[in-house]
């Protein structure tokens, strides 16, 4: 005798119809939550604002800064992405535009980093606006950290130049032993009638030493005929219970207002003690070709991982030094005041 099949209303059909849709959907999402796996875009930035007092060009100011010489860091708002290609190859990408606190304004455009790169087992090319050798030279071993009021910049800039460079092709190794190098070329016709660029850096960062070698060239500096070039070379070493770093600076400053064509030698001697959260630190920089003396002194109180409050002073001996010689930058006075706090996230 054959019993007849169960009986199944229209909604458990329904039910069931629906079931499928959903397990499929879920398959969907667990393909595609696979495949977004290999790619993400952080959203990022610094907020950092300070009060402070400078005395500048015999004028004396007490204001709020941003974005300016007495800021620990520039406010930015910035986005960076990478994609996982497979057999280890992978696409980056940063977009970075500065912020000022004080007036809510920004700059025209992405331009502290605008760039495309590839990375794999070969290492990394860049291309577009971005940080150059000298710059991430410079990164590896100052105390401070390389902050607005760095004295170091202040006296010798970035191997006689600024810290980024426009349509630059830079090649970063793989790391070996601690070792790692890179080299930047700027096309003439991207540098506005100037010729080439070329910058070249080694930096060794291994345990609690840091040094770095960089060393910059461009011929015919705005169709002067000065050929400009620059060389810095610093080392740190971190005790514990306090940092010491020493650097040595030689060339000819290029692509920097008021500076250029004019030659700079001298050193800096920097040294940092932390305290728990406490970090107290003081920098140095003697410029002989101007014959003159900068130093900072700064104090950090962490409030957080990504949170501190600062204290700085900075003191720039004179406006013109030596033989006529430029000897401060034009958002320097000769004694800067600060306190603020910065916020990364």
């Amino acid at each position: 005798m054959t019993q007849d099949p169960p009986y199944r209303s229209p909604m458990f059909n329904l039910g069931v119809s629906a079931m499928k849709k959903s397990l499929i959907a879920l398959a969907a999402v667990a393909a595609s939550g696979a495949a977004l796996a290999q790619s993400s875009v952080t959203l990022y930035g610094v907020a950092d604002v300070a009060v402070g007092y400078q005395t500048k060009n015999n004028d004396s100011q007490a204001r709020a800064f941003a974005s300016e010489a007495l800021n620990n860091g520039t406010s930015r708002l910035g986005f960076r992405g990478v994609e996982d290609l497979g057999n280890g190859l992978k696409a980056s990408f940063n977009f970075e535009q500065a912020v000022n606190l004080a007036n809510g304004s920004a700059s025209s455009g992405y331009a502290r980093a605008a760039w495309v790169a590839l990375s794999g087992d070969f290492g990394s090319i860049r291309a577009g606006r971005s940080t150059s050798p000298a710059n991430h030279a410079r990164g590896a071993w100052e105390v401070l950290g390389d902050p607005n009021y760095s004295v170091v910049a202040n006296q010798f800039g970035y191997a006689g130049s600024g810290s980024r460079n426009d349509a630059q092709l830079l090649y970063i190794t793989p790391s070996f032993g601690g070792f790692t190098g890179q080299a930047a070329y700027i096309f003439e016709d991207n540098r506005d009638g100037n010729n080439a660029k070329y910058e070249l850096a080694l930096i060794y960062k291994n345990g609690p030493l840091a040094a770095a070698i960089n060393y910059a060239d461009a011929d015919d500096v705005n169709g002067s005929g000065t050929d400009a070039n620059g060389l810095d070379l610093g080392v740190s070493y971190d005790f514990g219970s306090f940092k010491v770093a020493g650097s040595y600076h030689d060339g000819t400053f290029y692509e920097r207002s008021g500076f250029s064509g004019q030659d700079y030698k001298g050193f800096s001697l920097g040294a940092s003690v932390p305290f728990g959260a406490f970090s107290l630190g003081l920098e140095v920089a003697y410029e002989d070709k101007s014959d003159t003396t900068d130093a900072v002194v700064e104090a950090k109180y962490a409030l957080s991982k990504r949170t501190f409050v600062y204290g700085v002073y900075g003191y720039n001996e004179k406006s013109t030094g030596k033989n006529g010689l430029n000897a401060r930058p034009s958002d320097w006075g000769k004694d800067n005041f600060g306190l603020g706090i910065r916020h990364n996230f």
